[in-house]
């Protein structure tokens, strides 16, 4: 179950999320999906809002998708990141999982060089002393003139 940490991530006191963790640690990105209905469900859910079924199961999902938002964050609103602001979190559409959206980083990000749209590939990194892996999101496809 849950283990303490001093990092604001990992799973729920309720349990809810605990597959989608441990799917984090085995290198594989989990969400929900319906038994009945097949609908993809994300954020964690205890019953499946399409058709009322309790209990989704959990499926491993290929980490690629596109950008569908991002945002710049000059501001450390993750205290363990205040040495690397400003930070880009990416908002990723997952073609594979019915376009569910899911939050990571994107390290190394240019301003400049994030466009809504861009191919990207999900990575688990480990922090040094974190419990929990985080998806970060990093490009796939160079556009033209881009090295």
């Amino acid at each position: 179950m849950t283990e303490p940490t001093g990092f604001p991530w990992g799973p729920a006191d309720d349990g809810l999320d605990q597959q989608y963790w441990d799917g984090m640690l085995a290198g594989e990105l989990r969400l929900q999906r319906c038994t009945e209905c097949h609908t993809w469900i994300w954020g964690p859910q205890w019953i499946c809002a399409r058709c009322h079924t309790f209990d989704p199961a959990w499926e491993p999902v290929e980490p690629v998708g596109v950008v569908y938002a991002w945002s710049r964050s000059h501001y450390p609103f993750i205290r363990e990141y205040a040495d690397r602001a400003p930070y880009v979190t990416v908002l990723v559409e997952l073609p594979q999982a019915g376009g569910r959206r899911v939050l990571g980083l994107m390290p190394d990000a240019a301003e400049s060089t994030i466009r809504i749209g861009d191919a990207v590939e999900g990575r688990f990194e480990l922090d040094a002393g974190a419990t929990w892996p985080l998806l970060r999101w990093y490009p796939t496809e160079t556009r033209e003139g881009q090295a």
